[in-house]
């Protein structure tokens, strides 16, 4: 799980979520209003739903942010976060907990971290 989730208000521009993507090579941020969490703007996001239409950069990332968010508890396994992602083909996945967004899980770091896994117990020697 990362627990540094960048987040955005629900007011800034298309364009100040792309510049700050580049600058902080995150390519989504939880959209909040007032402080609470109220949507997902992501590369894909901007791509499909504003410049594919041909829409202003200058339209508000609360037009295009996906909602709601998907979450998960910080206890469950990783492979039910696995299965969530699959089962509502999306690529992150929000932890929570009493309430408040605590950190995310990506389906890439998920990858990987399985794949580190993977790796150690083929690295272990086998006995019979």
């Amino acid at each position: 799980m990362e627990t540094n989730v960048p987040t955005i208000d629900a007011k800034a521009t298309v364009m100040e979520a792309v510049q700050r993507m580049v600058k902080e090579n995150v390519w989504s941020f939880l959209v909040t209003k007032e402080g609470l969490p109220v949507g997902v703007v992501t590369e894909r996001d901007i791509l499909r739903r504003c410049i594919s239409k041909g829409y202003s950069l200058n339209m508000r990332v609360e037009e295009i942010m996906s909602s709601p968010i998907i979450t998960i508890g910080p206890d469950e396994p990783i492979g039910r976060a696995l299965q969530i992602m699959a089962e509502k083909n999306i690529r992150r996945l929000y932890v929570v907990e009493g309430g408040k967004v605590i950190g995310r899980i990506t389906q890439t770091k998920s990858m990987e971290s399985l794949l580190d896994v993977l790796l150690t117990l083929q690295s272990l020697p086998y006995q019979l």
